[in-house]
């Protein structure tokens, strides 16, 4: 039976022609101790030195909640020789029950030179059956992506966070989406660092004698770390495209003017400040200030409303991680299409 440790090791080194052997043999080793577990097909890319160990790392904590087969793959495009190295493993977890131990396979690739172009062909000939593909692609997007990829996504994760040219990297994953059909779903790690702070806005208005309050916002001001000013922006898209607010000026030195629909005006404020990825956001009108800030604690959120007659009652919501596993493990764990994602987009397109 294969050892299985907390180290995060490659595993057995093999010949690309030699993959699907091993793969039996290592799980005919463990038969009778491990069991052999997999929903989904998660691809991971990456350019950056040393990611092959770093995401190896990764996939060992997201295989604890989805099983799966793991295609890890780091590349170095600059590389004027043709190299290719492959390497198969298993992480394994006990169940909760006790037992046997589910264990999800991970196949390794260092792809460097022009062999990168062989990424489709390399990621095909190794999925495992008709399981969904989804992957996560964790650099900028290069001009000359080889359409047949997207013919086998079906969910394209990335962070546009990272992204210095949001507009050209957002037009070349729209052109994928385009010669997909329309199949891809696209999963920006960025809109799902927004999900808690977003539920602890919406829960504002849940009664619908709050409704009327969202035509009388005034002011919005988001605080966002070093780095963050994109997910800010998203957040303000997301307010954008629920409440019908459009654009009326272009942002200058952090602020921006959106307009209603009946043409009443809402000034936007955004500030850097260190901290987490989002931190205070206040919505004000001309009566209520609503209000949601991390908590003194790190892992929750203050959320408050407070008015001239109303003094503010803090309650305390989950705040979101920033961990990738934790991100990764939220966007796993839905399904369907990102429209709200995709309307929010729109509604900032010109700010990012």
């Amino acid at each position: 039976m294969p050892e299985v440790s907390e180290s995060y090791s490659l595993g057995q080194p093999v010949a690309i022609s030699d993959i699907g052997i091993q793969l039996k043999k290592l799980w005919q080793e463990g038969e009778g101790a491990m069991t052999r577990a997999s929903l989904i097909n998660l691809a991971v890319y990456s350019e950056k030195p040393g990611s092959l160990e770093k995401n190896t790392e990764l996939i060992a904590k997201i295989t604890e909640n989805h099983a799966c087969r793991a295609l890890v793959i780091g590349a170095t495009r600059e590389s004027k020789e043709d190299r290719i190295e492959a390497w198969v493993n298993a992480h394994c977890h006990v169940t909760r029950a006790g037992g046997k131990q589910i264990c999800s396979e991970q196949i390794s690739f260092l792809l460097q030179g022009p062999c990168v172009k062989w990424l489709p062909s390399i990621v095909f000939s190794h999925l495992d059956s008709d399981l969904p593909l989804y992957l996560w692609w964790q650099d900028d997007f290069p001009d000359d992506m080889d359409p047949q990829l997207w013919a086998w996504v079906d969910r394209l994760i990335f962070d546009s966070q990272t992204w210095k040219d949001f507009d050209k990297q957002m037009g070349l994953v729209e052109t994928a989406e385009r010669e997909a059909k329309q199949r891809i779903v696209l999963c920006d790690l960025n809109w799902t660092r927004l999900d808690k702070v977003r539920y602890a806005l919406a829960q504002f208005f849940d009664h619908p004698a709050s409704h009327h309050h969202f035509a009388e916002m005034e002011n919005v001001t988001v605080d966002f770390a070093p780095g963050y000013k994109s997910t800010a922006i998203l957040l303000i898209g997301w307010l954008a495209s629920q409440l019908r607010w459009k654009t009326n000026q272009q942002h200058m030195n952090g602020s921006c003017r959106f307009v209603d629909s009946n043409n009443r005006k809402i000034n936007i404020e955004l500030e850097q400040k260190a901290g987490s990825p989002i931190g205070e956001v206040v919505l004000k009108s001309e009566r209520v200030k609503f209000c949601v800030a991390p908590a003194k604690c790190g892992d929750l959120l203050e959320v408050s409303r407070s008015g001239e007659k109303e003094a503010a009652l803090p309650q305390m919501m989950p705040a979101q991680s920033n961990d990738p596993v934790d991100l990764m493990t939220q966007e796993l764990l839905r399904g369907g299409a990102h429209r709200i994602y995709l309307r929010a987009v729109s509604a900032v397109r010109n700010l990012l």
